[in-house]
């Protein structure tokens, strides 16, 4: 099992004006122990790809995947996310990487809104899914998955139950956001598992989501408090996740995302080392 991190683990979740250069990125996720990385969003690691190879092998990193934010919510957007997927594909392709994550855009939706997309747009959103998954496989070999994430269109197993029942694609499951509303990541990783591609590993305070859950957070407060937090530390029992996955010979990647806010107490690089270390003896 190869460990990996991601760039959003270092606050990175868009390529202009980020924390930290994508060479010190680089240094440190290496130094911190990881073999592996996620591309993060596109241009923040080179988009060149000798460039890129230089820059990840010179480090002993390889590239495993990437996660692309889109906004299934705007029916009309499909050529862009074929066209996103195309120059993101080509650069996985490229290097080696055969995973590209999608994930639902989760900042359009009106604060509290349930169900947040009507049949018309989760059919427009699958068949978005369906038109990527083919462009991805035909011209690349890469296979898709998509991301449930809180706050967005996909976050409830119900609507997981769905998507899953509606498209042939796989699943990039997060224990994180899976526990975040009090559901079991274990036990559902069980009913879903022959379709799981990749796995990103994520805990969750049990003190913050208790708030959240009472009524006394809203989710992006209880981000911003530290809801998702180190991998020792949370409610997920991350040792039988890991188990679950050896034993079944989970052979997809497997990615460290440890969401970074300014009220931890340790820098990225600490939290990325601390997580590694929490997991080697695991793996």
């Amino acid at each position: 099992m190869l460990l990996s991190n991601a760039p959003c683990s270092w606050g990175i979740f868009y390529p202009d004006h980020p924390r930290v250069s994508a060479g010190r990125y680089l240094d440190e996720v290496a130094a911190a122990g990881y073999r592996g990385t996620e591309l993060g969003p596109y241009g923040f690691l080179p988009t060149d790809p000798a460039a890129l190879q230089d820059a990840l092998a010179g480090r002993g990193l390889e590239l495993v995947g990437t996660v692309h934010v889109h906004t299934f919510s705007d029916p009309l957007s499909g050529s862009q996310l074929l066209a996103d997927a195309e120059k993101i594909g080509k650069l996985l392709h490229a290097l080696g990487a055969r995973t590209l994550t999608l994930m639902d855009e989760g900042n359009v939706y009106p604060p509290h809104a349930v169900g947040r997309l009507t049949d018309a747009e989760w059919r427009a959103m699958t068949a978005m899914l369906q038109g990527a998954q083919a462009l991805l496989r035909e011209k690349f070999d890469i296979t898709l998955a998509f991301h449930p994430h809180v706050a967005t269109a996909v976050e409830f197993e119900e609507q997981i139950d769905r998507l899953l029942q509606d498209t042939g694609i796989e699943l990039c499951f997060d224990t994180g956001h899976h526990a975040f509303w009090n559901q079991d990541p274990l036990a559902y990783m069980g009913k879903v598992w022959d379709r799981i591609g990749s796995m990103h590993l994520k805990n969750i305070d049990a003190t913050v989501r208790e708030r959240m859950l009472a009524g006394d957070l809203t989710v992006r407060e209880a981000f911003e408090a530290g809801a998702m937090c180190p991998l020792p530390d949370g409610v997920v029992d991350i040792a039988a996740v890991v188990r679950m996955l050896k034993e079944r010979h989970f052979a997809g990647p497997v990615v460290v995302e440890q969401d970074y806010f300014e009220v931890m107490s340790e820098s990225p690089a600490q939290l990325a080392k601390r997580n590694a270390e929490f997991l080697k003896p695991l793996i």
